[in-house]
């Protein structure tokens, strides 16, 4: 208990100043009072008492004093101490060679040193502590001395500055001035706070420009330029997962500092790295990544995503040819984000569906005009382009007679090759366009394979004794359920192209049993075959192995127009080749009869000298009939060229030609010598509107069924329907003088009384598509 004469909040020298004081007092009135009785005595005891409390109390805050003095002590050089440790710090990070900032929790910046901001002055002044985060992003992006993209636009710069703020650890390099650089890092501390660097790499980025500037050719400049051009990420890795290439672009997005993006550095470095900061999608794993990444040959391309942060990025990684690979990487955070947003507002969905369906059947509207245009192309082409050929090709024919100088007769045997060659073009060229559109009309029926090899025979004798080469065939008696037109056309095609391409040797066209109920014919030569690498090439449009044929020869459309011909039919086409022997083609046809197969002899075509070697030995084209009387012909032709050629043509054979362009000019014509014609040539697409098929009906009506043939360019299956209706033959343009030469001989012969079957095929031209 505190004596009231003592005021506990005194110091102690004052508090035993007063004790001292009040001790004196007391023994000056003992002294005073010696001769008082025991009162003044025991008085004496309780002064002698309260002087041994005083002193104890002395003591007990001379103690307390001591401690005092050392806490004071203790405090004052913890003071020192933490003075030190501040000016030992704050020297530290003024020693660090980058710039260097720390920010609190509240975003607020608590230190910096010298270097924080030095490349730009302008701002350097306002980089003090308490300033806050947004506004220093504000000062910077203000800054004269940022160098952004040409299409940068400060504002957006720090809007996504303040984005990316939000990721734990962020790393990109900017450009200060006009030659330097500084790498900015951003690391969050464990109390929330953030701390940045500022590294100076513009020597770092000016020798790895120098070092690049030395490695890269031209070639290897421009694929820099344009990656450093493009908005993804590249990184290009060589066969044995080495990085040696990359665009700025990937440092950006993966928050990779430019010592960790150098050349060479393995694929697993990177992706341990990126392990620790980035989270694979769409089912990947580190290790499925590294699995593919370290495979040798064959690599699928992978597609998967990678989330940093608040960042999504979509990879895809394709193997190279030279197995290396290349992986790219493009920020679709937009479009996830854009995503999210469409899920949440499902009520403008329809209205998006009901625009893209629009656009859909716009687009198939386009479609199908675009098909319709080329079906016209390609009819007016067969018409157009045919019809000048084909009176070129009369016309050559004409002239050719047994009175022309041999000189003369070889120049026009030149000219006559030359329009063939022509023709095929332009036949091949129409083919592949009808296949390719959709628009080749099929009409599968029982066709006997037997007549079909035997014409084909006499089509190539000439051509495998030309180049010196055996040609056989095996005809059989069997029918196949097929189109003849293009049967015969992927027959030919095939038959062809083995002649062009065997030197020595021979081809060999046989027929075998393929299973039950079908059969399967087979092109064989003894040609250089045909490499691995090329067998798909082949049926490739203009593709022609070793560019061995010349263009008059053909444009290589010939196997594409096999298989595409061959897959319209449903008929499977195999090819087996052995490099420097020969090659097999194969097709199989479906039977259209009874299981039973006989072989029919046929004598071979050979080229080579000895017995029996002649012009065609046993496949020579049957010798045109002589004829025995002057035929009186009905030419109805619009085009007044070919008209002429035909006429020439004719009266050259000994006939004479009633010509006339048009449906009405034809029938006053006939009305007015009022003789029927022995014979009737008549084009399908008359001036006057009218068909040549309601030409030859109205004359038939008048005159009896006089022999016609029809003259078109038309390969249409409604038109072969027609004429079939009408019972009419029809002969394609370009004309083929032999085919015309058989039919006149045929109503010369048979005194215009054979009709319709008396052409080889009715209406085949050439083994065309629709005969």
């Amino acid at each position: 208990m505190t004596h009231p004469l003592i005021n506990p909040a005194d110091p102690p020298e004052r508090q035993r100043e007063k004790l001292l004081t009040i001790v004196e007092v007391l023994m000056r009135r003992v002294e005073q009072a010696a001769d008082d009785s025991g009162a003044s005595y025991a008085q004496f005891e309780r002064a002698a008492m309260l002087e041994d409390q005083v002193r104890q109390r002395t003591r007990e805050l001379e103690q307390a004093l001591d401690l005092l003095n050392q806490s004071n002590a203790r405090l004052a050089e913890a003071g020192r101490e933490t003075a030190a440790a501040q000016k030992n710090l704050a020297n530290a990070i003024e020693a660090v060679q980058e710039g260097f900032a720390l920010f609190g929790p509240d975003d607020v910046l608590v230190m910096c040193n010298s270097r924080f901001g030095m490349h730009m002055p302008d701002i350097r002044e306002h980089l003090r502590p308490g300033l806050a985060f947004g506004d220093y992003v504000r000062l910077v992006s203000r800054s004269r001395y940022l160098r952004l993209p040409e299409d940068g636009e400060r504002g957006a710069w720090a809007a996504q500055r303040l984005r990316r703020h939000r990721e734990r650890h962020l790393m990109f390099t900017i450009g200060m001035g006009p030659d330097r650089w500084v790498q900015v890092s951003e690391h969050r501390t464990p109390d929330g706070g953030t701390v940045i660097l500022q590294t100076d790499v513009s020597d770092l980025i000016r020798a790895e420009r120098a070092e690049r500037g030395k490695l890269l050719d031209s070639q290897a400049q421009m694929v820099r330029a344009t990656l450093d051009h493009i908005r993804q990420g590249v990184a290009i890795f060589d066969s044995a997962a080495r990085l040696v290439g990359w665009n700025a672009r990937l440092g950006e997005m993966l928050a990779l500092g430019r010592g960790r993006l150098r050349l060479g550095v393995l694929f697993d470095d990177l992706a341990a790295r990126l392990a620790g900061t980035t989270r694979l999608g769409q089912g990947m794993t580190l290790a499925t990544l590294r699995e593919w990444a370290t495979a040798e040959r064959g690599r699928a391309p992978l597609r998967f995503e990678l989330r940093r942060g608040e960042t999504v990025l979509d990879a895809f990684a394709q193997e190279m040819p030279d197995s290396g690979f290349v992986i790219s990487f493009s920020d679709v955070t937009a479009e996830r984000s854009a995503i999210a947003a469409l899920s949440r507002v499902n009520e403008t969905l329809e209205a998006r569906v009901r625009e893209r369906t629009e656009e859909l059947q716009a687009a198939l509207a386009d479609a199908e005009r675009a098909s319709a245009a080329r079906s016209r192309f390609v009819a007016a082409a067969s018409h157009d382009l045919l019809q000048p050929l084909s009176a070129a090709k009369l016309f050559v024919a004409a002239a050719r007679d047994d009175s022309t100088p041999p000189r003369t007769q070889a120049t026009l045997g030149k000219a006559a090759a030359a329009l063939d060659s022509v023709e095929t073009i332009l036949e091949a060229l129409l083919d592949i366009s009808r296949l390719e559109s959709g628009k080749a009309a099929v009409t599968p029926r029982p066709v006997p394979l037997g007549p079909l090899l035997l014409r084909l025979g006499d089509e190539f004798a000439h051509l495998a004794q030309a180049r010196g080469l055996r040609l056989r065939l095996r005809p059989v008696e069997a029918t196949v359920l097929s189109d003849p037109g293009y049967l015969r056309r992927i027959l030919q095609n095939l038959i062809a192209n083995a002649l062009r391409y065997t030197d020595t040797g021979g081809v060999l066209v046989g027929v075998r049993r393929a299973g039950a109920g079908a059969l399967r014919v087979e092109v064989i030569d003894t040609g250089p075959g045909i490499p691995e690498s090329e067998r798909r090439a082949v049926f490739r449009e203009f593709h022609r192995l070793n560019a061995r044929a010349s263009a008059s020869e053909g444009l290589g459309l010939g196997l594409a127009i096999v298989e595409r011909a061959a897959k319209l039919l449903d008929h499977p086409l195999a090819l087996h080749s052995v490099p420097g022997r020969g090659t097999r083609f194969s097709l199989t046809l479906a039977r259209a009869g009874p299981d039973s197969m006989r072989t029919t002899a046929r004598p071979d075509a050979s080229g080579g000298a000895g017995p029996g070697a002649g012009a065609g030995a046993g496949f020579e084209v049957p010798a045109h009939p002589v004829p025995t009387r002057e035929l009186l012909g009905l030419l109805v032709e619009d085009d007044t060229e070919l008209r002429r050629a035909l006429g020439l043509l004719l009266d050259g054979w000994g006939h004479s030609v009633l010509e006339a362009a048009t449906h009405a000019e034809a029938m006053d014509l006939v009305s007015e010598i009022d003789i029927a014609p022995d014979f009737m040539l008549v084009d399908n697409r008359l001036g006057d509107g009218r068909s040549g098929l309601h030409l030859i009906e109205d004359l038939r009506l008048l005159h009896g069924p006089v022999p016609a043939r029809i003259i078109t360019a038309d390969r249409s299956q409604a038109l072969r329907a027609a004429a079939a209706r009408a019972g009419v033959a029809i002969l394609y343009k370009p004309i083929d003088t032999g085919l015309l030469e058989r039919f006149i001989a045929s109503v010369d012969l048979d005194g215009g009384k054979l009709e319709g079957g008396a052409l080889e095929g009715g209406d085949t031209h050439k083994g065309h598509p629709g005969g």
